[in-house]
């Protein structure tokens, strides 16, 4: 004789499947990354007792304040990402959860995506030259950059290393700061033409800014709905999408002039 189940049986039976893939979802590790508040640098001064940047060949001014590049930790490229930590980090501010290919280049060791890394800031580096040049228009001519942010890699410094050349070389191109004394803190790609591309872990970034003393954050403009997200109080955002409008926002927080939000 045919056994014959009862609905509430029925279902129970039906859901063990279900049951036993979560099961084995929360145990299988994710093509995800968790990120967290990183270190912040400041690029008028040192990192890891060196200065960050050093220009020979011209004058360079003594500036006041804080230029802060901004990072994030995130969890290594090989890292076992579960379930239970991705549901753990939505639930927190203070943490959050990215997909691993937007952090990492996809097939490469561990050796590998940290060289990748560090070219990147090289690049940015080598671009931040020429946008700091190309927006106050000069010749590089016999002068000579060293830019060294140790160990950091990737290119979202790009346009704190050029708004850092500018306060050496030009500051606010009136005798001040481009800082104005504040401690400033942002993060964006920088094109040679002084375009300001998106980055990665905005939230985060805003965070570690804040912490480290920051009040006013630069965030690239396509940007402003993630910073806005979980944004530190008394840290005021400021969307850019170039290098010359950065300045500007900048100059303008002095004289009080009306200036864009997100």
């Amino acid at each position: 004789m045919p056994l014959r189940l009862t609905r509430p049986r029925t279902l129970a039976l039906c859901a063990l499947p279900v049951l036993a893939l979560f099961g084995t979802a929360a145990f299988a590790p994710l093509p995800f990354t968790v990120a967290e508040p990183g270190t912040t640098a400041n690029v008028l001064g040192s990192a890891d007792g060196k200065q960050v940047i050093t220009i020979t060949g011209a004058p360079t001014r003594t500036t006041e304040g804080q230029l802060r590049m901004t990072t994030i930790y995130a969890t290594g490229p090989k890292a076992d990402v579960r379930a239970s930590d991705v549901i753990d980090s939505w639930f927190r501010t203070d943490r959050a959860v990215m997909s691993r290919n937007s952090v990492y280049p996809t097939g490469g060791s561990d050796k590998e995506i940290e060289q990748h890394n560090l070219n990147d800031m090289k690049q940015s580096q080598d671009v931040a030259v020429d946008a700091a040049l190309n927006y106050l228009d000069r010749e590089q001519g016999s002068m000579t950059f060293s830019l060294d942010l140790g160990d950091i890699g990737g290119p979202s410094a790009g346009l704190f290393l050029a708004l850092g050349i500018v306060d050496k070389l030009d500051g606010d191109g009136s005798g001040g700061d481009l800082t104005g004394g504040r401690t400033i803190a942002g993060t964006g790609t920088i094109a040679a033409d002084g375009t300001v591309g998106a980055v990665g872990g905005v939230s985060m970034k805003t965070q570690a800014a804040r912490r480290d003393g920051a009040t006013v954050f630069l965030v690239p403009k396509d940007e402003c709905g993630e910073a806005t997200a979980e944004l530190p109080k008394g840290l005021r955002l400021i969307p850019v999408t170039t290098l010359k409008g950065a300045v500007s926002a900048l100059e303008a927080l002095d004289d009080g002039s009306s200036l864009p939000s997100c």
